[in-house]
């Protein structure tokens, strides 16, 4: 085998509203392990260059064990790991602020304030 299992298809899917096909596992020391590549999360959407949208999950684990020899995927990486179901990248940005805006502009009051402080103290 490939050496790594595969979740969803138009009958079983993995993510809601998402017939997609993701690797689930790789397995220790299989052909996916071993070429390290591959991770779990990713959404195969091709084997072979043949497309796998629209698939029931028998229908592309067939696909996969009829791939033969030298195997192509297209994989989309995953964004992050998260809890649950893993997630997939999109065209979309991801919300929320980087630490750093948070951070820098803490960090420099705090220096402001301890060099005020500092100064306050020296003329008493």
């Amino acid at each position: 085998g490939l050496g790594f299992n595969i979740v969803g298809g138009t009958d079983q899917q993995y993510i809601s509203n998402d017939s997609s096909i993701y690797v689930s596992r790789i397995k220790k020391d299989g052909a996916a392990y071993l070429d390290g590549r591959l991770q779990e999360g990713d959404k195969i959407l091709a084997v072979n260059g043949k497309d796998l949208k629209d698939l029931r999950h028998k229908d592309a684990v067939e696909l996969f064990r009829n791939a033969g020899y030298d195997v192509s995927l297209k994989i989309q990486r995953r964004v992050q790991p998260q809890n649950g179901p893993v997630g997939h990248q999109g065209d979309e940005e991801a919300g929320g602020l980087p630490l750093a805006v948070i951070l820098v502009p803490g960090l420099a009051l705090a220096a402001a304030a301890v060099w005020i402080l500092l100064r306050y103290r020296q003329r008493m």
